[in-house]
């Protein structure tokens, strides 16, 4: 075999396609700092460098907040229908699968039961990555069922949201679960068991306009974006520049529209020390099989 042939034998392995190339570092969107993966990691996807907090998966939430192996899902099989049979550039149908695909759930929610540092409560988290985290009528009804299990077996309850806001694919129903959580809220507030919000980067549109600003203490992370409307559909509108840091949390909590910011690696003790004094809970250690 000459020297050119074996080199013709040889067949050239195929590049990993860039969206399939494993990549060991994380960019920071805050001071564009290059880390790796497993400091970030380490650190509840916490930057090192600026201690900008990185979105989290809902799973991740779920993780961080909850004693190992005490989380419980309720609801998980509810699906949305396309009562509308609504179709912008793709059909309602087709997004809800693109997120199922994405997600791994039929709804931007997971609800149920958890517990924090030893005590039971009920626990929402919104997943952005389905749909960005819309509010739709599967969404609505999980959040009320859970606020009924809270008002049942007398615990808290805890909203983690995450949401561009109310899906405008369900038009009037998704609207309508603005009214419904906070209507379900009002029974829970009439049983004297608190609500606790947790705004994380982004919470706009119809959450924030409902459930989300409800909370009895309302607690965002660092550098959460949050607000109604987009700061550009608000400069377009008032015809105005907006203030420096307008709709982060550290402008909300300065003007008084939120309770506490707080980090991400404080927030499980945060969360357990208020419903503690909120409720005066005996700790019930969680039994584990």
């Amino acid at each position: 075999m000459s020297f050119s042939d074996f080199f013709k034998s040889k067949k050239a392995e195929p590049r990993a396609q860039k969206n399939e190339a494993p990549s060991h570092w994380v960019k920071c969107p805050n001071c564009n700092a290059l880390m790796y993966y497993k400091e970030v990691f380490s650190q509840s996807q916490v930057c090192p460098k600026c201690n900008h907090h990185l979105r989290i998966s809902a799973q991740e939430r779920i993780e961080l907040l909850c004693d190992t192996g005490s989380f419980e899902e309720y609801d998980k099989d509810l699906r949305p229908v396309d009562p509308l049979e609504f179709v912008d550039k793709k059909s309602y149908k087709q997004r809800i699968q693109e997120g199922e695909q994405k997600s791994g759930r039929p709804s931007s929610t997971i609800a149920g039961e958890a517990f924090i540092d030893g005590i039971s409560i009920q626990l929402v988290v919104f997943d952005f990555s389905f749909m960005g985290g819309s509010l739709g009528s599967v969404e609505g009804e999980k959040i009320v069922r859970a606020i009924n299990r809270a008002i049942q077996k007398h615990q808290a309850l805890v909203i983690c949201s995450t949401s561009g806001g109310a899906r405008m694919q369900e038009s009037t129903y998704s609207l309508m679960q603005m009214a419904k959580t906070s209507a379900a809220l009002n029974k829970l507030s009439a049983a004297k068991l608190p609500f606790i919000s947790v705004l994380s980067d982004p919470t706009f549109g119809g959450v924030s306009a409902s459930f989300a600003f409800l909370g009895d203490v309302i607690i965002a992370e660092p550098g959460a974006i949050i607000g109604f409307a987009g700061p550009r559909v608000i400069k377009q509108t008032i015809g105005a520049d907006l203030p420096q840091g307008f709709q982060t949390a550290e402008f909300l909590l300065e003007h008084g529209l939120i309770d506490m910011v707080v980090e991400r690696k404080n927030l499980k003790k945060t969360l357990a020390d208020l419903i503690r004094y909120l409720t005066k809970h005996h700790e019930v250690q969680p039994i584990l099989y």
